[in-house]
């Protein structure tokens, strides 16, 4: 189930939930928009993975005119060194030009997105479709054990493409092991 925790600048709690409407009215306020779709078994490689949600994408794309789709995908068995490497390059904050959509086909991850002085801390887990307005400042965290496989959209085949602030406020919130090690 996802989980929203915001924090002010100071990294002070302000609110934490697993209220599916308080999420989605938190969020919404921020002009970010959480769905959900069923979970479908696949398997693990991208191909099985874009099969599988073939339908729910297709949907995705035609309402939102994306035209470039991919899977990441991040597991016990990643090197180390990748993974440390992969989660370095997100956690410190930037924006993008494009959107910034992903669907957890499995595990988690947490966005972080800051806007108006406070920090949303958005817990995705498998099923979550989040999409996040190009230009919002954000960065994202997968643990120190990653274990996610997640579908990306994009409007052009540049993919992820960051422009970093040079903020070094993500190193002053919880990060993914703190905020779920206390939920």
């Amino acid at each position: 189930m996802t989980y929203l925790t915001v924090y002010a600048e100071d990294a002070s709690l302000l609110q934490r939930t697993e209220d599916p409407a308080k999420i989605a009215d938190t969020l919404s306020e921020i002009g970010v928009r959480l769905r959900h779709w069923d979970v479908v078994t696949t398997g693990a490689s991208a191909e099985e993975v874009l099969a599988a949600y073939a339908e729910q994408i297709s949907k995705v794309n035609a309402e939102e005119n994306y035209t470039f789709v991919d899977v990441v995908q991040l597991g016990p068995d990643a090197d180390p060194a990748v993974a440390a490497g992969a989660r370095a390059k997100f956690l410190n904050e930037h924006t993008h030009d494009d959107d910034e959509v992903r669907f957890f086909a499995r595990g988690a991850g947490i966005f972080y997105l800051h806007l108006g002085g406070r920090i949303h801390a958005v817990l995705c887990e498998a099923g979550d479709l989040l999409s996040v307005p190009a230009k919002t400042t954000h960065w994202f965290d997968m643990g120190t054990n990653p274990e996610f496989c997640a579908i990306r959209f994009f409007h052009d085949d540049d993919g992820w493409v960051g422009d970093f602030t040079g903020d070094s406020i993500s190193s002053r919130i919880p990060d993914f092991d703190t905020i779920v090690a206390g939920r």
